[in-house]
């Protein structure tokens, strides 16, 4: 498979190294204000760069029609722009708020725990999230996906569910959901421990996204 990696931080490098021991060959690579090829030599792109780049960088792609697989967060605001410039030009887009696998699978303990837990005024529910000094948005896109979860699940207000962000080192990633109560504390926590979680689940979604018809997909058309 040939891969146009956009953006090409730490985590292209990181997509880069693993995609090579997967059998694949980047062709592309566009970081920062380099500028775009009319035609782009690849079967689906791979996109991590910036809330602020992450938009234009999606529309690009799909103009040229390349699939691209968005793991930026921090740019859902425009979502549905984005989409609906997806299913005008029959393309196909891959997004996700966190590509590691073991998230994903923490998404689904999270909503199922918020099911339990509907009700349960006596516990206080919050969430934090460590990142690297370097990434740009706060909080995180996973946390606020856990908050939308609880919300959704668990009947409570998104007021009521405080997010804490914090930013140090190299922290790869951590987020806990908490829920307090006098009697007790539960936890749930994903901790990455390098950046190999996400490239591999990014890679995989472009392994999916290059033979897939048009659409838009989510981590759970490959879970």
């Amino acid at each position: 498979m040939k891969i146009a990696l956009i953006g090409y931080g730490k985590m292209g490098h990181a997509i880069e190294a693993l995609a090579m021991e997967r059998g694949h060959t980047v062709t592309v690579k566009i970081d920062k204000d380099e500028p775009w090829p009319e035609n782009i030599d690849a079967d689906v792109a791979i996109e991590f760069t910036t809330p602020a780049t992450a938009v234009g960088n999606m529309l690009r792609c799909l103009e040229r029609g390349v699939p691209v697989v968005c793991g930026t967060t921090g740019w859902y605001a425009d979502y549905e722009k984005v989409v609906a410039e997806c299913k005008a030009r029959n393309g196909r887009l891959f997004t996700a708020t966190n590509f590691s696998i073991g998230m994903n699978i923490m998404f689904e303990l999270n909503r199922r725990l918020a099911e339990v837990m509907r009700g349960r005024d006596d516990y206080r529910v919050s969430i934090s999230e460590t990142h690297h000094i370097h990434k740009l948005d706060a909080p995180s896109g996973t946390a606020i996906t856990l908050q939308e979860q609880i919300v959704e699940n668990g009947e409570r207000k998104v007021e009521s569910i405080p997010i804490a962000s914090f930013r140090k080192g190299e922290v790869p990633g951590t987020h806990t959901v908490c829920y307090d109560s006098e009697i007790d504390t539960i936890t749930l926590t994903h901790e990455a421990h390098s950046r190999k979680g996400l490239a591999f689940g990014a890679l995989l979604a472009a392994e999916f996204l290059a033979t897939a018809k048009s659409g838009v997909f989510t981590m759970k058309d490959i879970l």
